[in-house]
């Protein structure tokens, strides 16, 4: 059994639509219509945003507020660092993709000399780099800092120096190392990507379970296929991005929405079944966006039963690390 720690980080500024700042309260509000007590019963920790630098319209466009979106980061990867040091299990509940970074880089600091697995629940792939990237927003970015891989061999953009500089600092926050090897990357979900992302994918083998081959061979069997690849890993850090869900039938209240996903059954039944292995230390939940949500709080309403499963899972799991 271990002690839950809740991180709620407000910030959007990795995203190209304003509002997943908002997701967090959306989520704790989706608890309290539903009379659940469940933030009631876990300490949480509050982390400080760099929201206001959303107004700074001096942007290099490759890396939107990469200087703000660092410091967050930072921020991120200090709550996480600090509380697995202190044997507790951090949720991190973020805004935008960006923030995975923060998380991936706290637990890597706390586990220095351990290997680190990352299964990444999601309809994008978020390994572009400021000089492939087509949109600049850094939430598709946060993989490629992790595994510390550019894919100049596609690179279209022109980055300027202090754009680049401030990238290498990215990949070094906490410790000055490669926080992930690209074996230890499994993806669930993944449907929307380019090409200079495929191409990685393709270069590192980075296995992608897709919606449709974890339905026709069975959840269980892809599950434990990615714990195999993953068996040299010490730890493992879950990243579930909401847009990995079916948008058509959940609710486009995210960012980037995406049809043909996941139904939060196999959200929580993937996520359960990786618990099992022991292994998993963090979890974060991403980019609700309420204000894109016609249908009221239905994404948040959806994230929140979610979240009181993986709980429930975590707190009853002896997990060794």
């Amino acid at each position: 059994m271990k002690s839950i720690r809740l991180i709620k980080n407000r910030s959007d500024i990795g995203a190209g639509t304003r509002g997943s700042d908002l997701g967090v309260d959306a989520i704790e509000i989706a608890a309290i219509n539903a009379q659940n007590d469940y933030f009631n019963k876990f300490a949480h920790e509050d982390v400080v945003t760099e929201n206001e630098s959303i107004y700074n319209k001096v942007n290099n466009s490759f890396a939107k507020r990469i200087d703000s979106v660092l410091t967050q980061c930072i921020r991120v990867a200090n709550h996480v660092k600090v509380n697995l040091q202190e044997k507790r299990f951090p949720i991190v509940l973020s805004g935008d993709h960006s923030s995975a970074l923060g998380s991936i880089s706290g637990v890597k600091a706390a586990f220095p000399r351990q290997r680190v697995g990352v299964i990444w629940i999601d309809a994008h792939a978020d390994i572009h780099s400021p000089y492939t990237s087509p949109s600049g927003n850094i939430h598709g970015m946060p993989l490629a800092a992790a595994i510390a891989d550019d894919n100049l061999d596609y690179q279209v953009n022109e980055v300027s120096r202090d754009t680049a500089e401030l990238w290498e600092r990215m990949k070094n926050i906490e410790i000055p190392v490669q926080k992930l090897l690209p074996e230890d990357l499994v993806y669930f979900g993944v449907r929307d990507t380019e090409a200079p992302e495929d191409a990685q994918i393709e270069k590192y083998n980075i296995r992608n379970y897709k919606v449709a081959e974890v339905r026709y061979r069975g959840l269980d069997v892809c599950v434990d296929e990615a714990l195999d690849k993953l068996k040299n890993c010490d730890v493992i850090y879950i990243s579930f991005d909401v847009d990995s869900m079916d948008c058509d039938m959940v609710s486009y209240g995210t960012g980037t929405p995406v049809p043909k996903g996941f139904d939060p059954q196999e959200i929580k039944d993937i996520t359960k079944r990786i618990i099992d292995s022991k292994k998993v230390v963090c979890i974060e939940f991403v980019e609700v966006n309420p204000l894109l949500d016609i249908k009221g709080n239905v994404m948040a309403e959806t994230a929140f039963d979610i979240l009181e499963t993986v709980t429930e899972k975590v707190y009853n799991t002896n997990i060794d690390a």
